[in-house]
């Protein structure tokens, strides 16, 4: 059975790498909001610590990573602290996995990342080697192209694809068909003036857009090297983040939904690429809770 997610939650850089005690406090307010999943990152360190300081604070909201970075978690603890966690905070654990980019994990050790589909099975293979582990209707695949989301559709549950927009998301439910959870993150600006709003975009898409694995996939939809360039352009800026006002932004994730997505995740952004923009999401939060 694939996890249950409806709704749309929130994604979060600073619920995982803030401040512990500000993030709990964060976290408690979101749920309270309406908000049905909170999405926590993984570039390195102790994910599944700052997991539990969300599900502490929380009642009954999914708390999930997105993603679990593969190169950087062995599978034996994943297992291990997955399994805790469940038992102790009940079924609201979803585990996004991922493989992450070749320049993050070869500045850690020179030509590390490699054969990245190949080491996507062979991590899922090793977590059901344990008896007590993450079952397949517990985690979802970082899957952007064919191949990994032909993976998601065997060996997850489905696919939590980041820095997409809706023609993506019905590309994945039509590779996944119907039962697999589609679960995109969607940026989001509250700013209705363009320039202001284009700026904001482009400091967050800055680290992304010389990254391979998001711009090929960018390229399978029509976008080329030289959208990329110089902060990107406006096309490619306004197709993976949506700005504007509060029914603007509802609008896009709406489509989403009617792109045959279970789940939206909307990360607010603002001048400060690293906080957590709640203002945003106490603006959008009744609205969102229509949906």
């Amino acid at each position: 059975m694939t996890y249950e997610l409806r709704g749309v939650g929130v994604w979060s850089g600073a619920l995982r790498y803030g401040d512990a005690a500000a993030s709990a406090e964060a976290a408690t307010e979101l749920e309270s909001l309406g908000y049905t999943a909170l999405w926590l990152p993984d570039i390195g360190g102790n994910l599944f610590e700052s997991l539990e300081n969300v599900l502490r604070t929380t009642r009954d909201i999914t708390v999930a990573s997105g993603i679990l970075n593969l190169w950087m978690q062995d599978p034996a603890l994943t297992a291990a602290e997955y399994t805790r966690l469940v038992r102790t905070y009940g079924h609201r654990v979803l585990l996004g996995i991922g493989v992450s980019h070749a320049p993050l994990i070869d500045a850690k050790v020179e030509g590390g990342y490699a054969n990245p589909l190949a080491r996507t099975e062979t991590y899922l293979d090793a977590l059901d080697t344990f008896a007590e582990t993450v079952p397949v209707s517990d985690r979802v695949l970082a899957a952007l192209g064919p191949k990994m989301l032909a993976l998601a559709g065997t060996k997850a549950s489905g696919t939590h694809p980041y820095n997409v927009w809706p023609e993506h998301t019905a590309a994945a439910r039509a590779a996944l068909g119907p039962g697999k959870l589609v679960a995109p993150e969607q940026a989001v600006v509250l700013e209705t003036d363009p320039d202001k709003a284009r700026a904001v975009a482009r400091k967050f898409l800055s680290t992304y857009l010389a990254l391979p694995n998001y711009a090929n996939n960018w390229f399978r939809f029509g976008f080329t090297p030289e959208d990329t360039l110089n902060g990107g352009t406006d096309a490619l800026i306004d197709a993976i983040i949506v700005w504007g006002d509060v029914d603007t932004i509802v609008a896009r994730v709406q489509a989403h939904f009617d792109a045959g997505a279970d789940h939206v995740c909307v990360q607010a952004l603002s001048d400060d690429p690293t906080g957590l923009s709640l203002a945003t999401l106490r603006e959008l939060a009744p609205a969102l809770r229509e949906l």
